[in-house]
């Protein structure tokens, strides 16, 4: 049991329920784009440690507890961390840049790490497999891909508080930086680096044509 991973988790689930009961904790920390451009900065790490409820925490870190073992012992705990805390932030700067004049935008999640460290796993061994609520078994990329068009319908739809646009950076960021730290990855997963990187372009083509 990684210690780095587990003290991940606990900080995410101990920020997080500090949240479901202190209302003015959790708006303090949450992603706000007006309190970003105000100064506060710091609300870029922090909403990352926040969640919704009780079945978004779940979600995020049962997904983070499948996936990170493989970047740990591909690449190692500096590099796992590296990609977790890179992926968060990436995540938080695509979602200034989408909603950066609606000042009352507000998010929380730590999706955008959590969808870095499943997409650098998938890079690192594309043949893996998870098993969507211990039920359904099916390859892990496409459970990636999906979980990134999901995100997509989330951010069309905005009807509720989680950071669906972090998903986006978070994945940009696993994937830039695992291709960095490992670049053969191109030429020994050429497929599936291709594949990881459709629902990217297909944000940003949907940015660019303004259908979000």
């Amino acid at each position: 049991m990684n210690t780095i991973l587990v003290g991940i988790i606990v900080a995410n689930v101990l920020v997080s329920y500090k949240g479901f009961n202190d209302y003015a904790f959790f708006r303090k920390y949450e992603f706000h784009v007006g309190s970003i451009r105000s100064g506060e900065q710091l609300r870029m790490l922090t909403s990352g440690f926040l969640h919704v409820d009780m079945m978004h925490l779940i979600f995020n870190m049962l997904t983070l507890w499948f996936f990170a073992p493989t970047v740990i012992a591909y690449l190692g705990n500096f590099s796992f961390i590296l990609v977790y805390f890179g992926s968060l932030i990436f995540g938080s700067l695509l979602t200034m840049i989408f909603h950066k004049n609606d000042y009352s935008y507000r998010a929380v999640g730590a999706s955008g790490a959590v969808t870095g460290v499943l997409y650098s796993a998938i890079l690192l061994q594309p043949n893996s497999s998870v098993d969507l609520y211990f039920i359904i078994r099916m390859p892990a990329y496409v459970f990636g891909i999906a979980y990134l068009l999901y995100s997509i319908y989330g951010m069309k739809a905005k009807n509720d508080n989680i950071g669906h646009t972090a998903h986006f950076g978070g994945a940009v960021g696993g994937y830039l930086i695992t291709l960095i730290k490992e670049p053969s990855l191109m030429a020994d997963h050429s497929l599936m680096t291709i594949l990881l990187a459709i629902p990217i372009l297909i944000l940003f083509v949907m940015a660019k044509l303004g259908k979000l």
